[in-house]
């Protein structure tokens, strides 16, 4: 791992090690298959990416399902749990050839490849603040493709009453428990969408599924995509 890339007030490092193998079943049990729906909500509309950037995959669902729909795609894994990376490689089977592990925290690291076409962040940046997903858009900025997608899977506070009622009593509680689980600090969504403008990026598409509490979006630097997209939202509310 490089040295720390200058964050004064960086957020310590939850360890997801001891969750590895039972992760699947945490989320069946609190949320059934709608975070993995989520997670895979686009995964078929990368057919023509080639080079792709996968941070805090978890177990690996989403490399695993990548790797099974895209048969050219290269993937950089990083991953600040070792144990995470090994599930990961184990569900890409016979294809985890064109997957290289980095055990990694990776605000501080050293991205490996430049050129990508696809980063995938699914409930990763919630782990987050604000100011760390800022820092690292700045470092992935000179190391994408000019046709690169960034795919983003996160919890969110619907601007109502579910969002006021249900959502962000949810989502502290979440917080909650895997910060007493793998010492997790963060307590609050951090402001992606802000940073992510900011930067350049623009969204593409969005999906939201149970009443507004997950979203699944692609963001692009390419505004072309975004001119050529008719429905910027494409919504689908379940």
């Amino acid at each position: 791992m490089n040295a720390n890339i200058g964050l004064t007030n960086q957020s310590a490092t939850p360890d997801f090690n001891r969750l590895a193998r039972m992760y699947l079943w945490m989320e069946l049990l609190t949320f059934g298959p709608w975070l993995e729906r989520c997670r895979f909500a686009f995964v078929s509309d990368f057919g023509a990416c080639r080079n792709a950037l996968i941070l805090g995959d978890g177990d690996g669902r989403f490399t695993a399902r990548l790797l099974k729909t895209n048969p050219f795609i290269h993937v950089d894994a990083v991953d600040a749990s070792p144990a995470m990376l090994f599930e990961l490689l184990r569900r890409a089977g016979t294809e985890n050839a064109r997957v290289d592990i980095h055990p990694a925290d990776a605000r501080n690291f050293n991205f490996p490849g430049s050129q990508y076409d696809l980063i995938a962040t699914h409930f990763f940046l919630d782990c987050l603040t604000t100011d760390e997903i800022a820092s690292l858009v700045r470092r992935l900025r000179s190391r994408i493709a000019p046709e690169a997608l960034w795919v983003v899977s996160e919890f969110a506070v619907p601007p109502n009453s579910f969002g006021r009622l249900v959502a962000r009593p949810l989502v502290g509680c979440l917080y909650r428990i895997f910060g007493v689980l793998t010492g997790l600090t963060i307590r609050g969504l951090p402001d992606y969408p802000a940073i992510f403008l900011q930067s350049g990026f623009v969204p593409i598409l969005k999906r939201s599924m149970l009443a507004g509490l997950i979203v699944s979006e692609i963001w692009s630097v390419n505004t072309c995509l975004a001119k050529q997209t008719s429905n910027l939202d494409g919504n689908l509310l379940l």
